[in-house]
């Protein structure tokens, strides 16, 4: 689920795929109908899906499932979750109090708290806004918009270089220099730097789907979404442990900003998953879990 509000290149991710498991639902604060899924035993970990879009990409995480209870919620307006009454609920501020009443609804005083790309920001401004609420922090190849930290296409452009020695690379490379210069670029011809392996699981994952819902992601973006001066003071004094995990690979969220964004936490460990793209648990899922279970343990 590549970022759309964070600088992507692209503003691709997935349609809304329903999962094998059954949805749960409960109501938002504004009395939205909400919905997720829980997949195997444990200690809980909540989940939130970047996009901004439903959780259905994200499956179990490689397999962490088998480790903790992994909660994926559908954001509002996607998958098994309803429409909002007021599409100005979208704003990634805002999505912050479907985490609370998730939390609420769970029952739980504590949650450990995982965000993926766009879903970084989403977690971000919860543990600004909730930090007493937050065992343990972990945010996999987020977007740093949230906290005022810039990716530029250079950046993004030197990174692709690395990998001239594919057989896809010189129309993939020819496609993301017309994004770097703002044109409407082939979104298709990109999608393999995102990944690690541009193999058949890569290819035919439901990440690389278009998004379904252009409201939700206009409105996530909105004026008022993102303070960064506040929330990085506000996570400054967060005491808890943090795990920001980058791919070496990953053109969204390049590992140097991604260090970057670890300084910000007075607690932070930083991990660079070798060869890995957006997606780590999909390129490499031993080692994305290896990382995760010893940070979680």
């Amino acid at each position: 689920m590549t970022d759309s509000g964070g600088g992507d290149p692209l503003g691709a991710g997935p349609g809304s795929l329903a999962g094998s498991e059954p949805m749960v639902t409960f109501s938002a604060a504004d009395g939205t109908r909400l919905a997720y899924r829980v997949l195997g035993e444990g200690d809980p970990i909540v989940c939130l899906p970047g996009g901004p879009t439903d959780s259905a990409y994200l499956g179990d995480l490689g397999g962490l499932s088998k480790y903790r209870q992994v909660i994926v919620p559908d954001l509002r307006g996607t998958g098994g979750s309803a429409l909002p009454a007021d599409p100005a609920s979208y704003r990634c501020d805002r999505l912050v109090d479907d985490v609370e009443a998730l939390r609420a609804h769970l029952g739980l005083d504590r949650i450990d708290l995982l965000g993926h790309s766009a879903g970084g920001n989403i977690a971000v401004q919860y543990l600004a806004r909730y930090a007493e609420r937050v065992r343990r922090f972990a945010l996999v190849c987020p977007s740093p918009r949230a906290v005022g930290i810039d990716i530029t296409p250079a950046m993004r452009l030197d990174l692709a270089r690395q990998r001239s020695a594919e057989p896809w690379y010189p129309a993939a490379y020819a496609a993301l220099r017309v994004a770097a210069e703002g044109g409407d670029a082939d979104r298709d011809a990109i999608m393999p730097f995102f990944w690690g392996r541009w193999d058949e699981a890569a290819r035919n994952h439901p990440a690389n789907r278009p998004h379904t819902n252009p409201e939700l992601v206009e409105g996530y973006r909105a004026d008022g979404a993102f303070d960064p001066p506040a929330t990085r003071a506000a996570i400054a004094g967060y005491d808890g442990p943090v795990l920001v995990l980058a791919g070496e690979l990953d053109m969204n969220s390049p590992p140097a900003p991604m260090s970057e964004y670890a300084g910000l936490f007075a607690h932070p460990s930083l991990a660079v998953q070798p060869g890995a793209g957006h997606y780590p648990w999909v390129d490499d899922p031993a080692a994305f879990l290896r990382t995760l279970t010893a940070f979680l343990r």
